[in-house]
């Protein structure tokens, strides 16, 4: 008698997914979920910046453009460079570029319906040539501004079901 190795698998993740929808859980962006009628109804206010382009733009990715906007979500974005690595010479090899971002989400009629805060960090290499080290820079602000949106969307998501009806 041979049996499937990924048969007992099988069996715990449809027993997983059982209990998910016995215990009521429903998709946060799925038909009926709470977080539903975020969907291309944020119109995002960010920095008119490099940084805050990429925060909009990731933002705008995931909940979608504000084509019929019901809130606006303000967003200050503050960034801070600090020496995580520095040789005996003094010079710096590594650089923690920290994120910290304030955030409010208004109604149409000019309410605050949620607001939050988030930090992150992120470093990059300073050891290579000059243009290597702005463009590794550059690559490192991307990364914490769209850790930071995510971090944000997570927040809205979560959230949704007490504001955003």
């Amino acid at each position: 008698m041979s049996s499937n190795p990924a048969l007992p698998a099988r069996r715990t993740a449809l027993l997983g997914l059982l209990v998910l929808a016995g215990c009521g859980f429903a998709p946060a962006f799925g038909t009926g979920g709470a977080a539903a009628t975020l969907r291309n109804a944020v119109m995002v206010d960010a920095p008119d910046t490099v940084p805050g382009f990429h925060l909009r733009t990731r933002i705008t990715e995931r909940l979608g453009a504000a084509t019929a906007p019901r809130f606006t979500l303000a967003v200050t974005l503050r960034q801070e460079q600090k020496a995580a690595a520095i040789t005996t010479e003094g010079d710096t090899t590594r650089v923690n570029l920290l994120g910290f971002v304030d955030w409010a989400v208004t109604d149409a009629a000019g309410s605050i319906v949620a607001q939050g805060k988030s930090q992150t960090f992120t470093s990059y290499s300073a050891t290579g040539s000059t243009v290597a080290t702005q463009t590794a820079a550059s690559d490192a602000e991307k990364r914490l501004v769209t850790a930071l949106a995510d971090m944000i969307v997570a927040d809205l998501t979560a959230t949704a079901g007490d504001w955003a009806r």
